[in-house]
């Protein structure tokens, strides 16, 4: 097969990759740009492969059916709970898969000095990838624990690591060889420097991680690709750093942090919020199927709570019963609600809510305190006040979903544990809040009970 008939495929698996990633940017495109995407990734692959030559595809074969079948079982059996777990584990097996891919670019002949550091970052930064996003699993997943880890000296330890990783890498560069004992200082030092880069960033942070992570992924893989001089691979890991960064950059706005402070671990620093007390007005389902039936303005406001209790089709049921009474229903979506970029987004097209009816955090704050009824489905750190008013909170300075300011708020929750960045709430005592503790959508499904009956 020519090179110039093979670039003409590459360049229909490019343009498939940046068809798929524009229609991913709407949920009403997004299925179909997930598979424009998977289908340029097969024409890369498949050309690749007849490219090379190769004779025996019997263990490829093998491989790739064996991937199939896990992928097809994991899009089947993983809950959407799960789901910021399953994508850390993603980026974690492009960043170990770019590890190797450039490890084995060392055994090509004739490597220039060009290539040679592309093979050095992308183990570098293949490592760097797969152990953070390993650390990022375990928060997830709460194997461990979920809140910022920090000891005195952190950043100097870290600054040390990081000028390890800069001599090896250098002194590999001198003498570039697969024996060479820099090579595997410099893996395991990339792999210490991602545990190392999570482990200080707390829950409330772990969105942003996710796409820094998944940038890392992108970048690793564009590395690799100048590694074993391969464009189509460049341009994949191009796209996906690319677009990897940009969202980091997105979610650091609507963490109130910037993009250095994710880079250098800036905003793990432990703080100690003011303990909140308070009475708390408990509801039950039959005062607030009152209250909203006398409602004209209702805004649902999701959150992981409503991920764990799968209660996205109930609350579009109750939503649909609002409308149908005259209310005008909403669904105010925090950038990093939930435990991942796009995560409440996901959850409601998956229950068909009205695209049009997502209401951005920027646009929902301003006319809030016109909104009769909030109501909060398993959000905590989203909403949580504290954020304007405790300077020692972990969260100070995050903005959030103003649902305080609503006429009434109501808190769907099973007790009143804080949240995953740890963080006691205030709005759960305010003077307009009424908590209805329970199962999200149990709850919700005895309040549609309630106008039904």
């Amino acid at each position: 097969m020519s090179q110039e008939f093979i670039n003409v495929f590459y360049i229909v698996a490019a343009a498939l990759f940046v068809f798929g990633l524009k229609q991913l940017s709407s949920p009403a495109t997004a299925v179909r740009g997930n598979l424009l995407s998977a289908v340029g990734m097969f024409v890369a692959v498949v050309v690749t492969l007849f490219s090379q030559g190769i004779l025996e595809f019997q263990w490829m074969a093998v491989a790739a059916i064996v991937g199939a079948l896990i992928g097809a079982l994991a899009a089947q059996r993983v809950a959407m709970t799960a789901m910021p777990e399953m994508v850390a584990l993603f980026n974690g097996s492009g960043g170990v898969a770019s590890l190797l891919v450039g490890w084995a670019a060392l055994y090509n002949p004739g490597n220039t000095a060009f290539i040679h550091i592309s093979i050095l970052l992308s183990i570098l930064i293949g490592g760097v990838t797969l152990s953070g996003s390993i650390m990022a699993w375990g928060k997830l997943s709460e194997v461990m624990a979920s809140r910022a880890l920090v000891f005195a000296a952190q950043r100097v330890v870290n600054a040390l690591i990081l000028i390890a990783l800069v001599a090896c890498g250098a002194l590999f560069m001198l003498a570039p060889a697969l024996d060479s004992p820099y090579l595997y200082a410099v893996i395991a030092l990339s792999l210490l420097f991602g545990v190392m880069a999570v482990i200080p960033i707390g829950g409330a942070d772990m969105p942003v991680v996710i796409s820094l992570l998944n940038s890392y992924s992108g970048l690793a893989a564009c590395a690799a690709g100048f590694a074993i001089q391969n464009n189509i691979l460049i341009v994949a890991g191009a796209l996906v750093g690319a677009a990897g960064i940009i969202l980091t950059n997105i979610m650091c706005k609507a963490m109130n942090r910037s993009l250095a402070n994710v880079l250098f671990s800036g905003f793990g620093a432990v703080k100690t919020a003011s303990k909140v007390e308070g009475e708390v007005k408990p509801i039950n389902a039959e005062d607030a199927q009152l209250i909203l039936e006398a409602a004209s303005s209702v805004t649902f406001v999701p959150g992981y709570g409503m991920a764990v209790a799968q209660a996205q089709h109930v609350v579009r049921e109750l939503g649909e019963i609002l409308e149908r009474n005259g209310a005008e229903v909403s669904y105010a979506v925090h950038p990093v609600a939930g435990r991942m970029p796009g995560h409440m987004n996901v959850l409601l097209a998956e229950a068909n809510v009205p695209y049009d009816q997502l209401v951005e955090m920027d646009d929902i704050n301003p006319r809030i305190e016109h909104i009769d009824v909030a109501v909060v489905i398993g959000a905590n750190d989203v909403v949580n006040p504290a954020a304007r008013q405790d300077e020692n909170s972990p969260i100070y300075g995050m903005p959030i979903i103003n649902v305080d300011h609503a006429r009434t708020v109501f808190v769907l929750k099973r007790s009143m544990a804080s949240g995953f960045a740890g963080v006691d709430n205030p709005l759960f005592f305010g003077e307009n809040t009424r908590m209805l503790f329970g199962d999200a959508k149990q709850s919700i499904s005895a309040v549609i009970g309630e106008f039904k009956g």
